[in-house]
């Protein structure tokens, strides 16, 4: 038995099903021993999808997604998709195959030092120097990134590792003797929380991503159903509450909605639960650091303090400190003249879309029809720009699993081969890749991963010819001077390219298209493409009225 038999064993050993990848000289022994084994192999056209599919892949299956890539470019290839879990906590196991131990450090050809090139954004690295060390590795790996914050783990083989010959020893007990797991949350902490919560006059709970990872969903809504606290959101925190439930008012942030700020901006106590309180999503939060105002529960410590001083800090798993703080506010509920207050709010900036032709589809309009007519019983995986917050901010969101973006690192070319990785994790429901025309460039050879494996991902393409969040910066902040935003004259004909790889097609113009082209798209079995062109100035954000205008400027 070789070290790359040994190795894919021990994945075996740990529920891996499928791998993402791409072969080279460095990996074959191991992509060798993958094709003896159990675990399917999915070869991706450029190795950043690859560890992009195992992270849509981890996130609907809940457990660690795997991918793999060859020495040198293949292995540096992953840096951005690795980064991009790193920074929304996905686990993530990457193998990179490496050259010969004796060639390490001389310069090799495809030689690169890996590990010190991700070493800002993995939870932890490998150099596997022993083959008798691989099972231990392999285990470790796996309990690092599904422990505690979840994130990525690469493991690096040199490739006589993978050729050398196993013959017994070594084990496969894990032993990380510097890597502790949290145990219950002060329970003192937790009753600071409680008194607090039952003296504020104007509550909410804010929810992020590391509910999601704690597994809380089901927590956090027996909470809210009991305690009757407004919910908003960060964007990795969508679905946390059903987007449409009564109890939710929206994401924060600087692209969020403007309910969703105000009453943030108007409350008194805010429970932050499992979000870095980063800039885009607190930048124009007012009075949250220096009051009685923050509190912040995390099982990440590092996080606590670290953008913003909390009032009450606690440090502990999301699902455990929820599940001792219920019990204690038995009995209270939050006070209904705010509840009343923030329903206003809500009612008075939930935009309302009218279907009009105007030779442009409103992609908002479009994504509420979208949700609409499926129920919202799809994954949904974005890429990043306008398309992305038109997402968040329009289509009804049901569950953590089912809005699959980049939000931490912002990663252009994530959605699509997200969306291959989602559909390869199940087949239950259909999977919706929404895309920007100047995203899509950035992984459209996925197309052709996608047609090998008969893999059917729905994709939408909002057509506007521009990079458009950057168009619509320019037109805010550099007086309308659009440099390097135009992409019209050098992009293909998008139907005759998936064409081109046996993919179907529709383009629309008009809101009145909207609901054949849906159920069109959702009534072929195979990869669709739906195009649909929208106006270079549709706007991010909402459509406001005057009305509405005045009353902003005056809460500011």
């Amino acid at each position: 038995m070789t070290g790359a038999d040994l190795a894919v064993i021990a994945l075996e050993s740990n529920g891996v099903k499928t791998i993402f990848g791409y072969p080279g000289a460095a990996n074959a022994p191991f992509i060798e021993s993958i094709s003896h084994s159990s675990i399917d192999y999915v070869l991706s056209r450029n190795e950043q999808g690859a560890a992009h599919m195992a992270s849509g892949y981890a996130r609907v299956k809940r457990c660690a997604g795997v991918c793999t890539a060859t020495s040198g470019p293949g292995a540096t290839n992953l840096i951005t998709a690795i980064a991009t879990a790193y920074m929304d906590s996905i686990p993530m196991i990457a193998i990179t195959g490496q050259v010969n131990r004796k060639l390490i450090g001389k310069d090799a050809f495809q030689e690169v030092d890996i590990i010190g090139s991700t070493l800002p954004f993995t939870k932890h690295s490998y150099l596997v120097k022993d083959v008798n060390e691989i099972l231990r590795i392999v285990n470790e790996a796996f309990h690092i990134a599904t422990t505690g914050r979840p994130g990525p783990v690469l493991i690096d083989f040199p490739m006589d590792v993978l050729k050398d010959e196993y013959k017994g020893g070594g084990g496969d007990e894990i032993n990380l003797r510097g890597y502790k797991l949290r145990g219950r949350a002060n329970e003192a902490q937790i009753k600071k929380v409680a008194e607090a919560l039952k003296i504020a006059k104007k509550p909410i709970l804010l929810a992020g991503g590391g509910v999601c990872c704690s597994g809380a969903v089901k927590e956090i809504r027996e909470l809210t159903k009991k305690t009757g606290i407004p919910v908003l959101s960060t964007m990795m925190g969508l679905g946390v509450i059903p987007t449409d439930d009564d109890a939710f008012y929206g994401m924060i942030g600087s692209h969020g909605a403007k309910r969703a700020n105000i009453i943030f901006n108007r409350s008194d106590l805010v429970i932050a639960m499992g979000t870095r309180l980063g800039d885009r999503s607190v930048a124009n939060i007012k009075g949250l650091e220096g009051a009685d105002k923050l509190i912040h529960i995390d099982i990440d410590p590092a996080e606590i303090g670290k953008n913003m001083q909390p009032y009450i800090p606690v440090v502990g798993d999301i699902k455990d400190v929820t599940k001792q703080l219920i019990p204690m506010l038995e009995g209270w509920t939050a006070p209904g003249e705010w509840k009343a207050e923030a329903d206003e709010l809500r009612e008075r900036f939930t935009s309302k879309f009218e279907a009009a032709d105007s030779g442009f589809v409103s992609p908002k309009y479009f994504l509420r029809r979208l949700s609409e007519i499926t129920k919202s019983e799809v994954y949904l995986t974005t890429e990043v720009g306008q398309n992305q917050l038109w997402c968040a901010n329009n289509f009804t969101i049901k569950t953590p699993e089912g809005f699959l973006t980049s939000g931490g690192f912002g990663t252009m070319g994530y959605g699509l081969p997200a969306a291959i990785g989602a559909s390869k994790a199940q087949s239950e429901k259909p999977v919706i890749a929404v895309m920007g025309d100047g995203s899509f460039q950035m992984d459209l050879p996925e197309l052709g991963t996608m047609r090998q494996y008969h893999i059917p991902v729905k994709m939408v393409l909002f057509k506007n010819d521009r990079l458009g969040m950057v168009h619509e910066h320019q037109y805010l902040f550099y007086n309308s001077n659009y440099q390097m935003v135009d992409i019209e004259g050098g992009s293909p004909d998008f139907a005759k390219l998936v064409d081109a790889y046996g993919i179907k097609s529709m383009t629309i113009s008009e809101n009145s298209q909207v609901d054949d082209a849906i159920r069109a798209m959702l009534a072929d079995k195979e990869s669709y493409m739906l195009i649909i062109n929208v106006s270079p100035y549709e706007p991010t954000g909402e459509s406001l009225n005057e009305e509405n205008i005045k009353y902003i400027k005056k809460e500011a």
